[in-house]
């Protein structure tokens, strides 16, 4: 039994590293949650074998109700700062002169925009983590941090001989998740964040680690403060392995670190090309950063430097201009999200910014007007939140001549004219009528995207056209679709008529918790979704659940159990449900897996042709049997799909030949699951 709970821990391991580390995940979701709650399974039979670095012990039940302050085994100092190349010359010239050497190696590495993180492990387990606090002093956040599955609970740092060893990093969102949180953040009237990094920081810090672990928090390790053999002798300096080796250590160990960016450079000139480099392609990176930091390589020679007081001589960093761009506020529109939330939303004068044209900039709330005293008319200070979003930071209010308008929040909606409320606990007003247009688009809107039901061709443009021609109001009118008018409307045609039907035939196989995160519940995104599906054997069972048994979920509490209770209490959404279980929508907790077996792979054959980006060839083709298909070993009219793959075939080029065979990218083979 021991055996197999490391078994389990290590492929468990194996995949959060693939997925939260590479970026690459090498199982499904669904894949995951099964081996989680295998190995959970057991060890709540189990309890004297489950260990302390288990990833079933990365969540806590308890809330954090303060946080414990603790002291850093080396102070946290902060990095000084240049901003040119005269400012880098000079720092060279201070290493040489301390260290009495003429060459010296440095490295240089991105400097990421997130929060302060200290990890301190004993005997290879996470024993404690803590936040940059004064520099001397930090919070103690241990359990946040084990939410983060990025971060080892276990990693074997006693292989060469460490007892204890503190590690240095910054707790960061990736520009694609910063942007999604912030919607939700927005969407359920809580307040938004202006960066990444204060979205990063603010979530270290909140009570419950559960919604720690929602956040997509990554924690980026660059640096080691301290560690010590079994006899207390500084292991940094005798062992005299460099920062760059350091890196590659740590990363050898499972944690996120910079490897593929860390540059060894021996003069400004190569430093120079390096930071030009990144300046340049900044925009690009998937991390905000907003500078690069550049280190004495050997830690010898970091000793020989020291330090002020307040910072490190052997590194410095180098900052970024700020992307800023001012221009004139000349409107407001205001957009009524699905919840009902009322967005403003500024129109400016068209302004370049980082590579980009921004005409719109969302202004969150009335709060956030209030706060930063936007008018109409002013000149505005225009930034990128993670080089990616546009948000205003400011206005110059040196520019105002009088002629600026102060902005009144509407009382009514704009799209319905029902009278607006704000709840007293909220940031946003909102629209509670369930028959506004706009409303209702939003909702059919998310219902068909990505992360709900996944139905590909119906975006907001095309969910709005539907709308106005009157060919949907609720999400069953999409299983009812009238294909032959919309062949006939300028843009469609045969062809886009047929794909849409097959989008939306295949969204009926969907598992349960993408229609429970479809139907647009408050306060019920896809991690809650998944806890919802697990509890029932079937979507209507929700119909009888009383407010007591929904607070029994995982990740359930009153707010969320009270708008659940309330959504399947209302006799219009019952209805709704039953109508789409009668057309054959997946309802079951397990059904969506039988039915896509059998009617897509069930006796059907299959072949691949080239190079798969997201499996190897053996992995599909167990898939595809695994689902009920049948691999075959060359192609004829007997073979019902080609996979095809980089550098297809031959082939490819005889299946075009027989109309039979359907011909799938490795994408839309993936979509089959």
């Amino acid at each position: 039994m021991i055996d197999k709970i490391e078994q389990l821990i290590t492929e468990l391991r194996q995949h959060e590293h693939a997925y939260y580390v590479l970026n690459s995940p090498s199982i499904s979701d669904w894949e995951y949650d099964k081996l989680f709650e295998k190995l959970k399974e057991i060890e709540n039979k189990n309890p004297e074998l489950v260990k302390d670095y288990s990833p079933t012990q990365r969540i806590s039940d308890a809330l954090t109700k303060t946080f414990e302050t603790v002291e850093h085994s080396v102070p946290m100092i902060s990095l000084d700062n240049s901003y040119n190349e005269n400012d880098l010359l000079e720092y060279e010239r201070k290493i040489k002169e301390l260290t009495k050497k003429e060459e010296i190696e440095l490295t240089i590495e991105p400097k990421f925009d997130g929060s302060s993180i200290a990890l301190l492990y004993e005997n290879d387990l996470l024993t404690r983590a803590a936040t940059r606090g004064d520099g001397t002093y930090g919070d103690n956040i241990t359990q946040n941090a084990k939410a983060i599955k990025s971060i080892p609970l276990l990693a074997n740092f006693s292989q060469w001989g460490i007892k204890k060893i503190e590690l240095r990093g910054e707790v960061i969102i990736r520009k694609k998740d910063f942007e999604k949180i912030n919607m939700q953040l927005q969407e359920t009237g809580q307040k938004t964040a202006a960066n990444a990094r204060n979205l990063a920081s603010g979530s270290l810090r909140l009570q419950d680690n559960r919604i720690v672990a929602h956040r997509k928090l990554t924690a980026v390790l660059y640096h080691v403060a301290y560690a010590i053999d079994a006899s207390d002798n500084n292991f940094i300096l005798y062992d005299n392995t460099s920062h760059y080796d350091w890196i590659e250590r740590l990363n050898m160990l499972g944690f996120f670190t910079p490897i593929h960016e860390i540059k060894k450079c021996n003069s400004v000139k190569e430093l120079s090309q390096q930071i030009k480099k990144w300046d340049t392609e900044r925009d690009t990176f998937p991390i905000e950063i907003d500078g690069m930091v550049i280190k004495v390589n050997d830690p010898q020679l970091q000793q020989k430097c020291g330090s002020t007081s307040h910072h490190p001589r052997w590194a410095i960093a180098y900052k970024f201009k700020p992307k800023q761009a001012i221009t004139q506020l000349k409107d407001i529109e205001y957009q009524v999200g699905r919840t009902g939330a009322i967005t403003p939303v500024a129109k400016l004068e068209p302004v370049g910014l980082a590579g980009v044209v921004v005409a719109s900039v969302s202004l969150h709330n009335q709060e956030y007007i209030i706060e930063k005293d936007i008018r109409i008319g002013d000149y505005v200070y225009v930034e990128r939140a993670g080089d990616v979003i546009p948000y205003i930071s400011g206005c110059d209010i040196s520019k105002r001549n009088g002629g600026e308008r102060v902005i009144d929040f509407p009382t009514y909606c704009p799209a319905c004219e029902s009278k607006l409320i704000k709840n007293e606990n909220e940031a946003v007003w909102r629209c509670i009528n369930s028959n506004c247009p706009e409303i209702i688009k939003g909702k059919l809107t998310h219902f068909c995207s990505k992360d709900a039901m996944d139905i590909s061709g119906l975006g907001g443009k095309i969910i709005d056209k539907f709308f106005e021609l009157q060919y949907i109001k609720k999400y069953a009118d999409l299983y009812r679709l009238p294909y032959d008018q919309i062949a006939t409307q300028e843009g469609f045609g045969d062809k886009s008529s047929a794909k849409i039907k097959l989008a939306i035939e295949n969204s009926k196989f969907n598992p349960l918790y993408k229609l429970i995160n479809a139907l647009g519940i408050r306060f019920v995104g896809e991690n809650t979704a998944k806890n919802l599906a697990k509890e029932v054997n079937d979507i209507t069972e929700y119909f009888d659940k009383t407010l007591d048994e929904l607070m029994l979920i995982d990740d359930v509490g009153y707010k969320v159990a009270a708008s659940v209770f309330e959504y399947f209490q209302n006799e219009s959404n019952r209805n709704e449900l039953l109508f789409l279980k009668s057309i054959g929508v997946n309802t079951e907790s397990s059904f969506g897996k039988i039915a896509l077996k059998e009617t897509i792979f069930e006796s059907k054959t299959f072949l691949f042709t080239g190079t798969l980006n997201t499996m190897t060839r053996s992995e599909a083709e167990k898939k595809v049997e695994q689902y009920g298909g049948k691999i075959v070993s060359g192609v004829s009219a007997k073979l019902n799909y080609l996979i095809v793959g980089v550098d297809a075939g031959s082939k490819l080029e005889k299946a075009k030949k027989i109309p039979s065979i359907r011909v799938l990218t490795e994408l839309e083979f993936n979509k089959l699951f």
